[in-house]
This record gives structure tokens, sequence and C-alpha cells, in this order.
């Protein structure tokens, strides 16, 4: 088995940065600054619908029920 010395130094270089050029090039990031990436998150969430406001009648019913437990206290001991 051919060791790692006995092989062409010059060879076992170039094919070294071949291998760090191509995993620098792994990790390339879009955005300059993590305001543009929060950004586009952002962005790309609302076009997903996921900040629209949920349609609940909840707050409307508990209003009116409460509206009336008082008008009932009001009546009741009036």
């Amino acid at each position: 088995m051919e060791s790692f010395r006995t092989r062409n130094p010059q060879a076992a270089l170039i094919s070294l940065e071949a291998s760090a050029a191509s995993a620098r090039g792994g990790f390339a990031c879009l955005f300059s600054n993590s305001d543009e990436y929060e950004r586009a998150l952002i962005d790309e969430r609302r076009a997903q619908g996921r900040y629209a406001q949920p349609k609940r009648r909840w707050p409307l019913l508990m209003l009116i029920g409460v509206m009336l437990m008082i008008a009932g206290t009001v009546l009741l001991f009036a």
C-alpha cells in the first residue's frame, strides 16, 4: 500500500487546495448580514401566510357574554 509521504507532494498540495476551494464554495451565504437574512425569512413566512390574523369569534362572544352577565346582575339587584 502506498503511503501519503511517497506520493508527489506537489500533486497532493494541488488536490488539497482544490478540495478546500470546493468546500468553501459550499458554505457561501446569500446574505451579507443577519438583517438581510431575517428580512428574507419574514417575507417568505408572510408569503406562506404564517403571519395572517386568525379569524376567531371568541373575543366577540366573550364580550357579549360579559355584557349579558353585567346586565343580568344589574336587573337582579334593581
